[in-house]
């Protein structure tokens, strides 16, 4: 479920990065380098940008509701809780370092 979540969330950030671009800016904007200004001739001018408005409106909520869903219920490993070292008041001893025995030089 997770995994499935995660790529729809790809999906429509894609979708979404694809609409922002298409929209026309006052001067152009990367909207002409995609073809993205021929679209007013298909919708009109003024549908055109209706639509990639609300387009991105939607892309959005979409996006932020998903996410917000997938950390909220679907994170993996957010049932098991650790404690620390600390918090578990285990007492830990590090062994005392072990120095060689030295040779005599010959």
């Amino acid at each position: 479920m997770y995994t499935t979540l995660v790529l729809i969330e790809i999906i429509i950030a894609v979708l979404m990065i694809i609409v922002i671009l298409m929209q026309n800016s006052k001067g152009g904007g990367l909207a002409a380098g995609f073809g993205g200004s021929n679209i007013g001739t298909v919708f009109g001018v003024r549908r055109a940008s209706d639509f990639l408005s609300k387009a991105t409106t939607y892309l959005a909520t979409a996006f932020i509701v998903l996410a917000l869903a997938v950390n909220l219920f679907f994170l993996p490993g957010k049932g098991k809780t650790q404690q620390s070292v600390i918090q578990s008041g285990q007492s830990t001893s590090v062994p005392a370092p072990q120095i060689p025995a030295q040779s005599q030089p010959q």
